[in-house]
């Protein structure tokens, strides 16, 4: 079966995930939802079961050293400069500021709480 969107499921690793779920929550104005405590202590992102979107989920791990990692995972964003300008005021860090991908769009990178390098991306 070809699926129009590859991506079905990420796993953002952090030491603290009451600190990362704020932190998201904040940066993306969204509201993330823990799973059963069993799995051990994660948080999904929001999704459309049938729409052409992926999801994933905020995991706490113990000793996690932070630093930046080989994994970007792109946030679509209306224009990247709107969440751009909350990372800072949440605790986090940004790397790369908006830039142009010429005809693709725009980027920016950034870092969460815990070093993970995260993208955004939008068409303006």
């Amino acid at each position: 079966m070809k699926n129009l969107n590859p991506v079905c499921w990420f796993d953002i690793n952090v030491s603290n995930i009451e600190e990362s779920k704020k932190f998201y929550e904040s940066v993306l104005d969204i509201t993330l939802t823990d799973l059963p405590i069993e799995w051990g202590k994660q948080s999904t992102f929001p999704f459309d079961e049938k729409g052409p979107n992926a999801t994933g989920a905020l995991v706490e791990k113990d000793n996690i050293i932070a630093n930046g990692n080989n994994t970007v995972i792109y946030f679509a964003s209306e224009d990247c400069i709107t969440e751009e300008a909350k990372i800072e005021g949440a605790g986090g860090k940004i790397i790369r500021p908006k830039m142009s991908i010429g005809e693709f769009g725009f980027i920016s990178l950034f870092s969460d709480l815990d070093g993970n390098t995260i993208g955004l991306y939008s068409r303006k």
